[in-house]
C-alpha cells in the first residue's frame, strides 16, 4: 500500500507547542474588533504615517463619522461599496465606516485604470466608491463608461496630505513621490452622481446606524481572475475574516506590543486580513507605507522599531541590494516572512546569518482568506508553503480521480476549514467548479499543484491554472488578452510567462496583428498602450509578434505549446 499524504507522518510535531490547532471564534463582527481595543486602549497609537500618529480613540471616532456619512448617501446594509485606495490610514478608516454602516467592503487594487474598473462598479452593483484624489479620475471615467443607472452615485475622495503634514519634516517621504503623494488634485466630475471629500465625510456629525451585522453576514468581496472571463467576486462573511485575523495573529506571537510595517498592499487578501485586521484585533500599531521605498522602509524599522514584518520576497531583495545595507537597523524585527513568490535560498540564508531572521513563508488565496499553510516561525523550511494554518485540513489529490498522492508526488492541493470563502459572487458556474467532495466533506480546489514532503510540509510544484506570478502580484492571461483585443490593431493575442531573475515571472503577449497594421505598430506602441489600459503589473514586458497562433484541431489557441517553446527558450535547451 502506497503511504499517502493522508497516512504519511504528520506535521504535528512541528506544530508551535503553544497553538491550538483549531480555534473558537467570538460572535461578533470584525467592526466590534475595533470597538474592542479603542476601548482598552484608547491613547495608544493604532496608526503611523509619515510622522503623524493616530490613536485607537481617533481610529473608531473617524470610522463612525464616516459610516454615518456613508448612510447619509443612501448606503445601507448589505450594500457593496469600493475602496479604491493605497495603504493610508483612509484605508483603515474607510474599510471600518463601511463595516461600520452593516455595508460590504469592495476592495480594488488602486493599480487598476478605467477600462479595468468599469467591472468593480457593474458587477457588485456599487454605487458609492472611496478613492484617493490621484485615482479618482480614472474611476469618474469607468462609472461614466457604463449604461445609464448603472455607474455610480456617488464618490468620496481624499488627498493623502488629509492625514499627515507634510511641512513637518517627520519621516519624509522620498521625492520622487511628491507628484501622487502631495499634490491636491482637483475634483473631477462625476456624471449623475456627486463628489464629496474626505473634509465633509469625517465632519457628519449624524448618528452611526445600529450595528447590525454579524458572523454570518457578507464583509468583503474582493475580487480575484481568473484562467477564463472577467474577475470574480470571493464572499467572505465576517467569521471567515475573523477567523484569520485571529489565527495569524496566535501564529506569529501577536500582542498590543507589536509594531508592524505595513507595507504589503492592505486591498490584498494578505495585508487586508492578516494584517490589518490582525493588528486591530490585537491592538497593535501599524507603521503605513503607501508604496515600497526600501531605504524609508529601513529608516521607518528603525525609527519607529518595528517587530513585525510581512512583506514579498522582492522587498528583502531590494532591501538587501541598498548601498546602505550595512548601515541599516533591524535589531527591533522579531519577525519575518510572507508569501507570493518562493524566498531564493540564498537570501534567506543571509538573512539568518546577518541578522538571526528565519525568514517564514505562507501560502493561501484570496478565497482562503490570505494563509492556508504556513511555516511554522520555530521550524520553517525555506522555499517552502508550510504547513495546513489553524484549521486548516488540506490534501494532496490527483485532479483527475481526487484520489490522495502519495508522499513526494505532484497533485493538486485541496482544503477546507473556516476560512475559506462562501463562494463566488452570482457565479454558480465557477461555484461548481470550484469545489469537490471527498470522504463526505466539501473542499475547495486551489489549482495550484504540490507535494507533501515526509515531515508534512507542503511544496509548489506547478499550477493547475493558468496564472503568471509577477512579483507576487497574480497575472491572469485571459484578463490580459481580453484587454488586449480591444486595442485596434491586434488581431490575436496569447499572453504567456517569461522568466525574471528580479520579478520570478513577467508577462509576455504573443500577438497576431490585423493585416491592416502590420509594420505600423511596434512592440513598444502594444506595451505603451497596454500601460494606458491596464495596471501597470499586467502590461507585457515583451511583446511578440507572430503571423499566426498555433490551434488545436478545435480552433483552442495552443497557449501550452508556446509556453513551453519559451520555457525552452529561456533555459537555453
Amino acid at each position: 500500500m502506497p503511504v499517502t499524504a493522508q497516512t504519511a507522518p504528520r506535521h504535528d510535531r512541528f506544530w508551535p507547542a503553544r497553538l491550538p490547532k483549531s480555534i473558537s471564534l467570538p460572535q461578533t463582527s470584525l467592526w466590534d474588533n475595533l470597538q474592542t481595543s479603542a476601548r482598552r486602549f484608547p491613547h495608544k497609537t493604532a496608526m503611523v504615517f509619515f510622522g503623524r500618529q493616530t490613536s485607537y480613540a481617533q481610529l473608531q471616532a473617524q470610522a463612525e463619522r464616516f459610516a454615518a456619512y456613508l448612510v447619509r448617501l443612501g448606503v445601507r446594509a448589505g450594500d457593496r461599496v469600493v475602496l479604491n485606495m493605497q495603504n493610508c490610514p483612509q484605508l483603515v478608516v474607510a474599510h471600518f465606516g463601511i463595516l461600520r454602516a452593516n455595508a460590504v467592503v469592495v476592495p480594488v487594487n488602486p493599480m487598476n485604470r478605467a477600462q479595468e474598473l468599469q467591472h468593480y462598479i457593474l458587477d457588485p452593483e456599487a454605487k458609492v466608491a472611496i478613492t484617493s484624489a490621484d485615482l479618482a479620475a480614472d474611476l469618474a471615467a469607468a462609472s461614466a463608461a457604463l449604461p445609464a443607472g448603472q455607474g455610480l452615485t456617488h464618490l468620496v475622495l481624499t488627498h493623502f496630505t488629509d492625514a499627515f503634514d507634510p511641512s513637518s519634516g517627520d519621516d519624509a517621504p522620498p521625492a520622487a513621490w511628491s507628484d501622487w503623494l502631495l499634490t491636491r488634485h482637483p475634483l473631477p466630475a462625476l456624471a449623475g452622481g456627486q463628489v464629496h471629500t474626505w473634509e465633509q465625510a469625517l465632519a457628519c456629525a449624524d448618528a452611526p446606524p445600529a450595528l447590525t451585522a454579524g458572523p454570518t453576514d457578507l464583509a468583503v468581496l474582493p475580487y480575484t481572475s481568473g484562467t477564463t472571463g472577467l474577475p470574480k467576486g470571493c464572499m467572505h462573511r465576517h467569521s471567515s475574516i475573523m477567523h484569520n485575523a485571529i489565527a495569524s495573529a496566535l501564529w506569529g506571537n501577536g500582542s498590543m506590543e507589536n509594531v508592524t510595517l505595513m507595507v504589503v498592499p492592505m486591498f490584498h487578501i494578505t495585508g487586508m486580513v492578516s494584517l490589518m485586521h490582525t493588528n486591530i484585533y490585537c491592538g497593535a500599531t501599524m507603521v503605513l507605507m503607501p508604496r515600497w521605498d526600501r531605504e524609508l522602509a529601513a529608516s521607518l524599522i528603525a525609527q519607529w522599531r518595528v517587530t513585525h514584518w510581512t512583506n514579498i520576497p522582492t522587498m528583502v531583495i531590494d532591501l538587501l541590494g541598498s548601498a546602505n545595507v550595512d548601515r541599516f537597523d533591524l535589531s527591533s524585527l522579531v519577525y519575518i516572512g510572507g508569501g507570493g513568490a518562493a524566498m531564493p535560498q540564498a537570501v534567506a540564508q543571509r538573512l539568518l546569518e546577518q541578522y538571526g531572521l528565519r525568514y517564514a513563508e505562507g501560502y493561501g488565496l484570496t478565497e482562503t482568506a490570505a494563509p492556508s499553510h504556513s511555516n511554522p516561525p520555530d521550524a520553517p523550511k525555506q522555499q517552502c508553503l508550510g504547513i495546513p494554518f489553524v484549521g486548516v485540513h488540506a490534501r494532496v489529490v490527483d485532479p483527475e480521480t481526487l484520489a490522495d498522492m502519495p508522499v513526494g508526488e505532484s497533485g493538486e492541493i485541496v482544503m477546507r476549514g473556516p476560512q475559506i470563502f462562501e463562494g463566488y459572487w452570482r457565479r454558480p458556474e465557477a461555484n461548481a467548479q470550484a469545489f469537490v467532495e471527498i470522504a463526505g466533506a466539501r473542499y475547495f480546489r486551489s489549482g495550484d499543484m504540490g507535494r507533501i514532503d515526509e515531515d508534512g510540509y507542503y511544496f509548489m510544484t506547478d499550477r493547475l491554472k493558468r496564472m503568471i506570478n509577477a512579483s507576487g502580484f497574480k497575472v491572469w492571461p485571459a484578463e490580459v488578452e481580453a484587454l488586449m483585443f480591444r486595442h485596434p490593431a491586434i488581431q490575436e493575442a496569447c499572453i504567456i510567462a517569461t522568466q525574471d531573475a528580479y520579478r520570478g515571472e513577467s508577462v509576455k503577449a504573443m500577438v497576431v496583428l490585423r493585416a491592416t497594421h502590420k509594420g505600423q505598430v511596434s512592440a513598444q506602441d502594444i506595451i505603451a498602450w497596454c500601460r494606458e489600459n491596464m495596471a501597470v503589473y499586467k502590461v507585457p514586458r515583451e511583446v511578440e509578434f507572430l503571423d499566426a497562433l498555433p490551434k488545436s484541431g478545435a480552433g483552442k489557441v495552443m497557449w501550452r505549446l508556446l509556453q513551453e517553446q519559451e520555457r525552452e527558450r529561456s533555459s537555453g535547451a
